[in-house]
């Protein structure tokens, strides 16, 4: 019997990130991303796309320290717009709004927009291709990193002007940066469940599960020697949510309540009824 495999529908959901200025956190979240806070405390604060589910967690700790460079952690996390035409209208609120950008690409399955919120969390706005536009290579999905077409992607944004990001973004994937590349294959592969999807790309692996592109991705182009501090500003934890308890327990089982060799957390959530009932994590 091979490795227990993440069921096909799992998905990624909430990542949680610590930060130094809660305030000036959710100034950016608000205002460039068009997020609305679903639950704002005196030290954390939960942000979701209106009439959508809540995405991005943020927890203040004012004396964390920040994450050294070339240490493992955070990349960035992707939310992953409906349509070309929802990324389109999010890039001219970027825009807009004077959010500094820093990069766009063309990976083949998908088209990014890159930033980054004040204290450097990265972010990717993202929108697939539809999968019967997808092409493999052996065994791995053909992704890319070339140049986006700017003027052919503001070409189908409408004139409705700039909007924050549509009820139905979700997060797509979390990029991660590690200091040993194997163990992290091996965790998420072996413990996780999810199947290699590239593994050609230099420095990188790239892993999902029911056929998709990527849910995590990890990389050691940084050359990170280890990890940051304990309670270091960035990402705390990520959400893989599974339909049921059933697969809650499955994985839980597995992990066994670890981080991955990054550091990050994981935490298990179950859907009941294909995604859209009851909601429980641990």
């Amino acid at each position: 019997m091979g490795p227990a495999k993440l069921p096909a529908d799992a998905r990624i959901g909430r990542v949680r990130l610590r930060v130094a200025d809660l305030e000036r956190e959710l100034d950016f979240y608000r205002r460039a991303l068009g997020f609305e806070a679903v639950a704002d405390g005196s030290s954390a604060a939960a942000l979701a796309p209106p009439g959508g589910r809540t995405l991005v967690e943020l927890v203040e700790d004012r004396r964390a320290p920040s994450r050294p460079p070339r240490t493992a952690g955070l990349f960035h996390y992707a939310l992953l717009v409906p349509t070309r035409r929802d990324l389109a209208r999010a890039l001219l609120r970027l825009r807009d709004t004077g959010a500094r950008l820093h990069g766009f690409a063309d990976h083949a399955v998908s088209e990014a927009i890159y930033l980054a919120d004040p204290e450097g969390n990265g972010i990717e706005v993202c929108a697939d291709r539809p999968r019967d536009q997808w092409t493999r290579e052996g065994d791995e999905v053909r992704m890319t990193t070339d140049p986006l077409d700017l003027g052919a992607l503001l070409a189908v944004a409408g004139t409705a002007g700039s909007h924050g990001l549509p009820a139905a973004t979700v997060v797509g994937h979390v990029h991660l940066e590690t200091s040993d590349l194997g163990a992290s294959e091996a965790f998420y592969a072996r413990d996780v469940g999810l199947d290699v999807t590239v593994r050609s790309y230099p420095g990188a692996r790239f892993l999902s599960t029911g056929g998709y592109h990527h849910h995590v991705a990890v990389n050691a182009w940084n050359g990170a020697r280890g990890l940051g501090p304990a309670g270091a500003r960035g990402l705390v934890d990520y959400e893989i949510t599974v339909p049921g308890r059933e697969a809650r327990e499955a994985l839980a089982g597995r992990l066994g309540g670890r981080a991955d060799p990054s550091g990050i957390g994981i935490r298990i959530a179950a859907e009941e009824g294909g995604g859209h009932g009851d909601r429980a994590s641990s």
